[in-house]
């Protein structure tokens, strides 16, 4: 039998189930029915199999209102995150040259960009973050369709037209074709 989870008292059971039903955020909702269970008496087996998390995270959570109380139970997934790589002004710099040509000419990659970001910021820019600003300022990747070294323009004009291919020479004979066969000839079975 596993031991009774502990959970500090830092709300009265009934406060805890109060906000527990006005919660509009799920995972906090979530985070209090935790709570509301363990103070009910409930194993942490129940609790796992109550809201789908893992036991680890629901002992992660009990902790976190253990020790920090209700703050302790905040959504914490919007505060994460990096700072951006460029703030607003140096994205409208960014902007603003991607309006022009880059330096070397050609088309915006990932790789310019990043170089372009590099001298900005005065330190290395990985490629895949000058991608990641291509996509975010909403520029999309622009590469000319492959040509063929030997493509004859007239003639693909012409098919784009609709027109039919050159009249056949007007033979309907049948081409000779081959009959392949592979080993010596059997007898068919006889039934």
């Amino acid at each position: 039998m596993s031991r009774p989870l502990t959970v500090r008292p830092h709300l009265p059971y009934e406060e805890v189930e109060r906000r527990f039903r006005a919660e509009d955020d799920a995972t906090v909702r979530i985070h209090w029915q935790i709570i509301k269970l363990a103070m009910e008496g409930r194993p942490s087996r129940f609790l796992v199999e109550a809201t789908g998390f893992g036991r680890d995270w629901v002992f992660v959570i009990l902790k976190r209102y253990n020790d920090l109380g209700p703050d302790g139970l905040r959504d914490r997934r919007s505060d994460n995150g990096a700072r951006p790589m460029l703030d607003g002004e140096a994205q409208y710099a960014l902007g603003e040259a991607l309006q022009g040509e880059p330096p070397g000419g050609g088309l915006w990659t990932g790789p310019k960009v990043a170089a372009w970001m590099s001298d900005r910021l005065g330190r290395p820019v990985h490629p895949q973050r000058g991608w990641d600003y291509l996509k975010r300022l909403g520029f999309s990747l622009k590469v000319p369709r492959p040509r063929h070294a030997k493509a004859d323009e007239a003639n693909q004009e012409e098919f784009k037209k609709g027109a039919s291919p050159p009249p056949s020479s007007g033979s309907n004979e049948r081409t000779p074709t081959r009959v392949w066969s592979s080993g010596r000839k059997t007898k068919p079975a006889s039934g």
